[in-house]
Protein backbone atom coordinates (compact mmCIF):
# COMPACT_ATOMS: atom_id res chain seq x y z
CA UNK A 1 0.00 0.00 0.00
CA UNK A 2 2.96 2.33 0.51
CA UNK A 3 4.70 3.47 -2.66
CA UNK A 4 8.46 3.92 -2.73
CA UNK A 5 9.21 7.33 -4.24
CA UNK A 6 12.53 8.66 -5.56
CA UNK A 7 13.83 12.01 -6.75
CA UNK A 8 12.74 11.00 -10.26
CA UNK A 9 9.14 10.08 -9.32
CA UNK A 10 8.42 12.55 -6.49
CA UNK A 11 6.84 15.27 -8.60
CA UNK A 12 4.46 12.93 -10.43
CA UNK A 13 3.59 10.70 -7.48
CA UNK A 14 3.33 13.32 -4.72
CA UNK A 15 3.06 16.88 -6.04
CA UNK A 16 0.77 15.95 -8.96
CA UNK A 17 -1.24 13.34 -7.04
CA UNK A 18 -4.99 13.61 -7.51
CA UNK A 19 -5.51 12.67 -3.85
CA UNK A 20 -3.73 14.00 -0.76
CA UNK A 21 -0.31 12.43 -0.15
CA UNK A 22 1.48 11.42 3.03
CA UNK A 23 5.24 11.02 2.62
CA UNK A 24 7.44 9.24 5.15
CA UNK A 25 11.09 10.34 4.92
CA UNK A 26 13.18 7.57 6.51
CA UNK A 27 16.46 5.62 6.45
CA UNK A 28 17.15 1.91 7.06
CA UNK A 29 19.51 2.61 10.00
CA UNK A 30 16.94 4.79 11.81
CA UNK A 31 15.32 3.00 14.78
CA UNK A 32 12.42 5.44 15.19
CA UNK A 33 11.74 5.09 11.44
CA UNK A 34 11.22 1.35 11.94
CA UNK A 35 8.87 2.10 14.85
CA UNK A 36 6.60 4.32 12.74
CA UNK A 37 6.55 1.99 9.70
CA UNK A 38 3.76 -0.33 10.99
CA UNK A 39 1.60 2.70 11.83
CA UNK A 40 2.01 4.04 8.30
CA UNK A 41 1.25 0.59 6.84
CA UNK A 42 -1.97 0.32 8.86
CA UNK A 43 -3.11 3.82 7.93
CA UNK A 44 -2.31 3.26 4.25
CA UNK A 45 -4.70 0.30 4.26
CA UNK A 46 -7.44 2.24 6.07
CA UNK A 47 -7.24 5.27 3.76
CA UNK A 48 -6.69 3.31 0.54
CA UNK A 49 -8.12 5.20 -2.44
CA UNK A 50 -8.51 8.43 -0.44
CA UNK A 51 -4.89 9.23 0.45
CA UNK A 52 -1.63 8.16 -1.22
CA UNK A 53 1.07 6.93 1.14
CA UNK A 54 4.70 7.16 0.02
CA UNK A 55 8.13 6.68 1.55
CA UNK A 56 11.44 8.23 0.59
CA UNK A 57 14.79 6.77 1.65
CA UNK A 58 16.80 9.89 2.52
CA UNK A 59 20.13 8.11 2.05
CA UNK A 60 19.27 7.26 -1.56
CA UNK A 61 17.53 10.59 -2.29
CA UNK A 62 19.68 13.19 -0.55
CA UNK A 63 18.90 16.04 -2.96
CA UNK A 64 15.15 15.51 -2.58
CA UNK A 65 15.48 15.40 1.21
CA UNK A 66 17.44 18.67 1.11
CA UNK A 67 14.85 20.29 -1.20
CA UNK A 68 12.02 19.33 1.15
CA UNK A 69 14.01 20.56 4.15
CA UNK A 70 14.41 17.25 5.97
CA UNK A 71 16.61 17.85 9.02
CA UNK A 72 15.47 14.99 11.23
CA UNK A 73 13.91 11.59 10.53
CA UNK A 74 11.43 10.11 10.61
CA UNK A 75 9.67 13.06 9.03
CA UNK A 76 6.14 12.60 7.75
CA UNK A 77 4.98 15.35 5.40
CA UNK A 78 1.32 15.86 4.49
CA UNK A 79 0.47 17.24 1.04
CA UNK A 80 -2.79 18.47 -0.44
CA UNK A 81 -3.08 19.77 -4.01
CA UNK A 82 0.70 19.54 -4.35
CA UNK A 83 1.34 21.83 -1.38
CA UNK A 84 2.88 20.89 1.96
CA UNK A 85 0.22 21.53 4.60
CA UNK A 86 1.63 19.83 7.70
CA UNK A 87 4.42 17.65 9.03
CA UNK A 88 5.21 15.37 11.93
CA UNK A 89 8.74 14.80 13.24
CA UNK A 90 9.81 11.71 15.14
CA UNK A 91 8.19 8.37 15.93
CA UNK A 92 4.79 9.75 16.87
CA UNK A 93 1.86 7.42 17.63
CA UNK A 94 -1.15 6.84 15.41
CA UNK A 95 -3.42 9.24 17.40
CA UNK A 96 -1.08 12.09 16.41
CA UNK A 97 -0.94 11.17 12.71
CA UNK A 98 -4.59 10.24 12.10
CA UNK A 99 -6.05 13.77 12.66
CA UNK A 100 -3.45 15.23 10.31
CA UNK A 101 -4.59 12.79 7.61
CA UNK A 102 -8.26 13.49 8.32
CA UNK A 103 -7.56 17.20 7.88
CA UNK A 104 -6.45 16.49 4.30
CA UNK A 105 -9.84 15.03 3.36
Amino acid sequence: MIEVVTEQTYEDEVLKSEVPAVVDFWAPWCGPCRMIAPVMEKLSEEYQGKVKFCKVNVDENQQLAANVGVQSIPLVVFYKDGKKVDESIGAVPEPVIRPKIDALL
